[in-house]
């Protein structure tokens, strides 16, 4: 078979063949590109017949790409994302637009990022609006996917190893993050607690009573698989999905919580609460704004992306 002649390739045929592979299903790509499901059919056929490539075959519920699918995709979608930034750059005016973004971050997040953030909107763009949902969930590639939210905010721990594997195999990575800072969590106790006074002692922590922040409800969570992982437990005596009730909670009764210790900072309440190490190894809270890659080259998007970066930037370093 003679070369693909590059003269008159048809570039919507990359447009299609670049939804195809970031989303692996027919489906999904026509109504990203606002086609119908014949319409992608058929521009994929007419790839395949001048690459001399299947490109992509049914697997399952989705589509599996070919060797050659996967080798010559990331190419395709840099060439595709530099000319959408060439042929409309600068579209997105901050002090001129009316958008409104929605977020999905948890109340210790909004907490923590909404005042600068409403800061840089009063000055720089007074007509853009910001929306804040519940981020019920530690994956939140479905909730992007589904065009719940523009962008994610929290921490994901397992979602950026899982998208770094999946590039490394030539998977679909449809999503992109940027680590914004960094904390630990502590324990967290009223002040005057009997175990306030002194070293938290892993006997001590497991005997007593405490309160999970769960945003799922369910009522298990990583200090209890770390503690599990040590052959020890503790006793969950309340379940809430919110940090903000957790420190109320905590600041009028003997429960132990476990909290982000740049959140109590921001409770109004941090005198009322005493912090103390977990006796036992946790990892750290990355916090990472989370995105789906359709929006990774619209000029209003990457604005957003740049204020949240700024926004946190100003919260911890104050």
């Amino acid at each position: 078979m003679s070369s693909p002649n590059f003269r008159t390739l048809d570039l919507n045929l990359l447009r299609v063949f670049d939804e195809v592979m970031a989303e692996r299903s027919l489906t999904r790509a026509a109504r990203n590109l606002s086609l119908t499901q014949p319409a992608v059919s058929n521009a994929l056929r007419r790839l395949r017949e001048t690459l001399g490539d299947e490109l992509v075959q049914r697997s399952g519920q989705g589509m599996a790409p070919t060797a050659r699918a996967i080798a010559i995709w990331p190419a395709v979608r840099d060439a595709l994302e530099q000319l959408q930034a060439t042929i409309a750059p600068g579209a997105f005016v901050p002090g001129q637009a009316t958008t409104t973004f929605v977020l999905a971050m948890a109340d210790a997040t909004a907490a923590e990022l909404m005042p600068g953030l409403i800061d840089i909107l009063e000055q720089e763009a007074p007509g853009v609006s910001m929306r804040v949902v519940p981020l019920t969930t530690r994956d939140p590639r479905g909730l992007l996917n589904d065009e719940v939210a523009d962008l994610a905010v929290g921490h994901f721990p397992s979602v950026p190893a899982d998208l770094t594997v999946r590039a490394q195999t030539g998977e679909a990575v449809a999503f992109s993050h940027e680590r914004l800072y960094d904390g630990e969590y502590v324990c967290v106790m009223r002040a005057g607690h009997l175990l306030a006074t002194g070293p938290l002692s892993l006997n001590q922590y497991c005997a007593a009573r405490h309160m999970l922040v769960s945003f799922s409800g369910r009522p298990y969570g990583l200090i209890d698989e770390t503690l599990a992982s040590l052959g020890r437990e503790r006793r969950v005596v309340l379940t809430v999905n919110q940090f903000f009730t957790a420190g109320r909670v905590v600041a009028n009764s003997n429960l132990l919580t476990v909290l982000p210790r740049h959140f109590v900072r921001v409770t109004g309440i941090a005198e009322q609460l005493v912090l103390s190490p977990l006796p036992f190894d946790v990892s750290p809270v990355h916090v990472d704004a989370m995105w789906h890659r359709r929006s990774q080259q619209l000029s209003s998007h990457q604005w957003l992306r740049q204020i949240i970066g700024r926004a946190a930037e100003k919260a911890f370093t104050v």
